[in-house]
């Protein structure tokens, strides 16, 4: 009997969603053959109030009215993931917390309509019991093989908590500082293979930060090595970890 499996969305962008249709490597398809699919809304216009075995949850929780829906897909789930930045942190969302009056900032005059009202963007965890994460903007598809393929074979999935730096290593890629560049690959937590450094271009961490990121040492490097000014390396990192620094908003 087929694993039913269901793809849910709050607060984003759905380009995970959107990354799962672009999947059509021999892996992917293969997951196809032992799950079955009751809701997917980027891809097919059926729903389902039934008990699902696994859902997907893409979007963080940023307004308390998606609180009872959360709820509701917890009680009907026997495992909850987290997929996307957005979700399993708050991602790139959670960039607004920082920001004042963001609504208006965004909105003006209309910043007070009813659907417009939000709050902090936090991980759903803020709301639900999450089982497991796949972080990443957008996830990796070779970790989304990887975790699902663990719990349809009844293993325990790892996720990473180690930095992108490990990666590079291992790729025998060029560490950025070296270039002259900077990066934030110490304090990122890996499990994306770091593509981004190999092709040049810095780590952002969209996959949020390793567990007790050292924060002091991340800006001094940023400084001294990275060639950055000290407002712009105070604040780097906050782009995809606002919600894992130090100075993280809490409602």
């Amino acid at each position: 009997m087929a694993v039913r499996v269901a793809y849910f969305d709050f607060t984003c962008c759905e380009g995970c969603q959107i990354e799962m249709t672009n999947f059509g490597d021999a892996a992917f398809l293969e997951l196809l053959n032992h799950v079955e699919v009751v809701e997917f809304r980027e891809a097919m216009s059926e729903k389902t109030t039934e008990p699902i075995d696994i859902a997907f949850i893409e979007g963080s929780f940023s307004r308390e009215s998606d609180r009872k829906r959360l709820e509701e897909i917890r009680e009907r789930a026997s495992i909850v993931i987290a997929y996307g930045a957005c979700a399993a942190t708050g991602g790139i969302n959670a960039l607004k917390n920082h920001q004042g009056d963001y609504k208006k900032a965004v909105y003006g005059k209309d910043s007070e309509m009813p659907h417009l009202d939000s709050m902090c963007a936090r991980g759903v965890d803020a709301a639900i019991k999450v089982d497991y994460k796949i972080h990443g903007c957008p996830m990796d598809k070779n970790e989304f093989v990887r975790v699902v393929s663990h719990l349809l074979h009844g293993k325990e999935p790892v996720i990473p908590d180690y930095p992108v730096c490990v990666e590079c290593k291992q790729n025998e890629t060029v560490c950025r500082y070296q270039l002259g560049d900077h990066c934030l690959g110490q304090v990122a937590r890996a499990g994306c293979g770091a593509p981004c450094p190999a092709d040049g271009i810095p780590c952002e961490a969209c996959r949020g930060f390793v567990s007790n990121p050292n924060e002091e040492a991340l800006e001094k490097v940023l400084i001294e090595n990275g060639g950055l000014s000290a407002e712009r390396a105070k604040y780097k990192s906050r782009m995809f970890a606002a919600n894992h620094r130090s100075d993280a908003v809490k409602e």
